[in-house]
């Protein structure tokens, strides 16, 4: 049994795909007034917002508990509307090597997705695969659309 995996959803949304990704990518910080059932606050530790190489530090709520995760900016692609972090510090950790979380905006006209992929290492066999975290993004991301279409 590999310890490694990786998930991907996509999700349609009906607000505009480049409001969506310039929330996560340069005002992540805004999260937390869209869902506040799920994020609590992200401040940016190092950097700058959305530049490869800054660090957020993001309190949670998943599964009913208080989490926080720290994440470092891998990649940055405009032309995709796609962005890569890797958690560096925080809860998540404590059950997976590593972790890494991707967005990946699509924007065709009036038909926009999200693509939401998460690559990870467990510790151990016995660490079940992340579907709750792939969940709770998909909650986050019902949550920004649903603030930009009132």
């Amino acid at each position: 049994m590999s310890l490694k995996g990786k998930l991907v959803s996509e999700i349609n949304i009906k607000c505009d795909g480049d409001v969506f990704y310039e929330v996560y990518r340069q005002r992540p910080h805004r999260t937390s007034s869209m869902s506040p059932d799920n994020i609590q606050n992200v401040d940016v530790h190092e950097g700058e917002w959305g530049t490869v190489g800054s660090v957020n530090y993001w309190n949670l709520i998943h599964d009913g508990k208080e989490m926080v995760a720290k994440d470092k900016v891998e990649e940055i692609d405009e032309e995709k509307k796609m962005m890569k972090k890797r958690i560096i510090e925080g809860d998540i950790l404590e059950e997976y090597k590593s972790f890494y979380v991707t967005v990946h905006v699509e924007t065709k006209g009036e038909n926009n997705s999200v693509t939401w992929i998460l690559e990870y290492e467990k510790k151990n066999a016995n660490v079940p695969d992340p579907h709750t975290l792939m969940e709770f993004l998909l909650n986050v991301t019902k949550d920004i659309e649903n603030h930009h279409i009132k």
